[in-house]
């Protein structure tokens, strides 16, 4: 059954040539806004991540509009067919297959080359996994660094990590379900315990929050579906004693996988200490150890 939607007098008019980013469903169908509803159903053609999965989006709406796909294997040729349509008077909308284009998913390239030729691009905004995930976290939510999917190349995993890991502002990232457990322990070594919250499956009928230290999550084992996690900023300390740091290396050189070099440079950014001095005495405790 088409879905019935309130008229305006914007309907009887053609809509203007652009470029429309349009925020879809995370999981829940009925979370789309009557505006994206509207906008799929006027534009001249969609650009989808996926045509089949927004096919049946646009099934369930009742939307006949054209489809066309754009996604990162084909990003590049897109952009300039689309483009092209837009300059010739075409309105067209972006989606992904879930949540906002171009935030960790294809559509940034397509955005920045209709911006840099001065085309109409209009963000028709909607549901988030970052804000979805932020909402109901309980982690503070006044500031946050938003990282999306980290490298899957682990020496440029780690060093995102420790660049990040005195950051005092709640992080957040995605991670595929196959890795996230690994990525978990990873954050727990080069980070320590941290409070932290796991989204999964948010809005649909099996959504469940995982919270706890990261250790407890990592416990947890395997999941299954997306999944948006939340760790708790590195805590503010002005001044530490020399007792207090060796009690900390001690506790971080505990841990496997704990390189001298990257966890000095991480106390050094944390504690504003000379990292040679926070070094030599990592050096000094593990030979002791």
């Amino acid at each position: 059954m088409p879905f019935c939607l309130p008229t305006d007098e914007r309907e009887t008019h053609r809509f203007p040539s652009g470029l429309y980013i349009v925020a879809t469903p995370i999981g829940n169908l009925e979370d789309i806004t009557l505006r994206a509803i509207r906008t799929l159903s006027g534009v001249d053609l969609i650009a989808a991540e996926d045509t089949r999965h927004t096919s049946r989006l646009l099934a369930h709406y009742g939307i006949c509009t054209p489809l066309i796909s754009c996604h990162e294997h084909n990003e590049a040729r897109r952009t300039g067919e689309l483009i092209e349509k837009i300059r010739s008077g075409a309105a067209v909308a972006l989606v992904s297959d879930a949540g906002t284009p171009s935030v960790s998913d294809p559509g940034y390239r397509l955005v920045r080359v209709a911006v840099e030729q001065g085309l109409n691009v209009i963000p028709i905004p909607g549901v988030s996994a970052v804000f979805t995930a932020l909402c109901a976290a309980g982690l503070p939510t006044d500031a946050f660094v938003f990282l999306g999917f980290v490298p899957r190349k682990k020496g440029q995993r780690l060093n995102l990590l420790q660049s990040v890991s005195a950051e005092p502002r709640t992080l957040v990232f995605y991670e595929s379900p196959r890795r996230i457990t690994a990525f978990v322990g990873e954050l727990c070594a080069v980070m320590g315990d941290r409070s932290a919250v796991l989204g999964r499956e948010m809005t649909k009928l099996h959504e469940e929050f995982i919270r706890g230290n990261l250790s407890r999550i990592q416990a947890r084992g395997a999941v299954k579906g997306e999944c948006t996690l939340l760790v708790a900023g590195a805590k503010r300390t002005e001044t530490l004693s020399d007792t207090e740091l060796a009690d900390a290396l001690r506790a971080a050189l505990a841990r496997p996988g704990v390189h001298i070099s990257s966890l000095s440079k991480r106390l050094a950014q944390q504690y504003r200490l000379p990292r040679k001095t926070i070094y030599e005495m990592a050096l000094k405790i593990q030979k002791e150890g």
